[in-house]
């Protein structure tokens, strides 16, 4: 069984390993021992966090197998971006023009530098091993997050964000990034996005344009890119999608790819998910997929698991459940189904 579980300074041996094979694009995974285990300590201080409220916490969490202790994924939830550093997105909208004389009135579609999402909760650095594309252990690496932020609501916004990653080919290369970052910045997209990583995006407000980029004037490779996903990043947002989260008007500065927002009222795993008594009770191992929880912050375990009836006043779980998710018969568990 696998179990998703806060980060341990353990971990960064093999947090390395995920880092090296993460999709290029997800800015808050690279592969660097220092970068690594600033965010596991970053973690651990926010799980220790005794005060329930938001500020620049970073709640990392992997996904481990009980048995052998191999970590198969992760994800982790900033609470509020743009606490600590700004948090800059491309905003595209239109820019209005008119002429009286002419009777026109016409509509350009631009990008402009802008720090609107900060303050909101980011969902990021989603990563599970090739092998577990489609799983439900994947729905549990990713909805596990807002598990955790239903049982801790004052510690997280009341909307989140996570930004999907945008199109690049075989070679690493970013038509948008080619069109519009490399002439600012005359770095290739893999160092840039690798600076981003271990910097922080301050040094983009003194590089990158504060005036807006008028799209019809990039290249039409760059135009394709904007809003695109990427075929492997395609899995993430479709998670979030069904979760209930929307295609904003926001995308990402470097590859341009979506990012999606939704308020915590409508999301499927918040809103649905029920807390109830746990009680032993064999399992045949057939019946429906459900993702469970307690509802702790230091101990906080999430899992999936089939149980043979759906949860009422209380939650029927075998040992090897319980074991998981280190809870005694009688404990609160949260469930909501896949």
């Amino acid at each position: 069984m696998q179990a998703l579980r806060p980060v341990a300074l353990s971990d960064l041996p093999q947090l390395r390993r995920l880092a090296r094979e993460r999709l290029l694009g997800v800015t808050s995974l690279v592969d660097d021992e220092t970068y690594l285990l600033d965010k596991i300590q970053d973690s651990l201080a926010s799980f220790a966090k005794a005060e329930a409220s938001q500020g620049p916490e970073n709640y990392f969490l992997v996904l481990e197998d009980l048995e052998s202790g191999q970590l198969h994924g992760c994800s982790d939830i900033l609470a509020t971006a743009g606490f600590a550093s700004p948090f800059y997105s491309l905003r595209n909208r239109p820019f209005i023009s008119s002429s009286r004389e002419l009777n026109i009135q016409h509509g350009v579609p631009t990008l402009s530098l802008c720090q609107d999402l900060s303050e909101q909760t980011l969902l990021r650095s989603f990563h599970v091993d090739p092998e577990l594309a489609g799983t439900p252990l994947a729905q549990l690496t990713s909805r596990g997050r807002l598990l955790f932020i239903a049982a801790h609501p004052q510690r997280f916004a009341d909307s989140c964000i996570s930004e999907i990653v945008g199109y690049s080919n075989a070679a690493g290369e970013s038509p948008f990034w080619e069109a519009v970052g490399q002439h600012f910045f005359d770095l290739p997209y893999v160092e840039a996005e690798r600076l981003c990583a271990l910097q922080g995006r301050g040094f983009l407000a003194e590089l990158m344009p504060q005036y807006p980029l008028y799209i019809p004037m990039l290249a039409q490779p760059a135009q394709d890119c904007i809003g695109q996903v990427h075929v492997d990043a395609r899995q993430a947002c479709q998670i979030l999608i069904d979760e209930g989260f929307t295609s904003t008007q926001y995308v990402d500065l470097f590859d341009a790819g979506p990012t999606l927002q939704g308020r915590n009222n409508r999301l499927r795993s918040i809103i649905h998910s029920r807390v109830t008594r746990s009680q032993l009770s064999p399992q045949s191992g057939q019946g429906r997929q459900w993702l469970l929880s307690n509802d702790r912050l230091q101990g906080f375990r999430a899992i999936v698991a089939p149980l043979d009836e759906a949860p009422g006043d209380a939650v029927g779980l075998d040992r090897a459940m319980l074991q998981a998710l280190q809870l005694a018969p009688g404990e609160a568990v949260r469930s909501v189904a896949l």
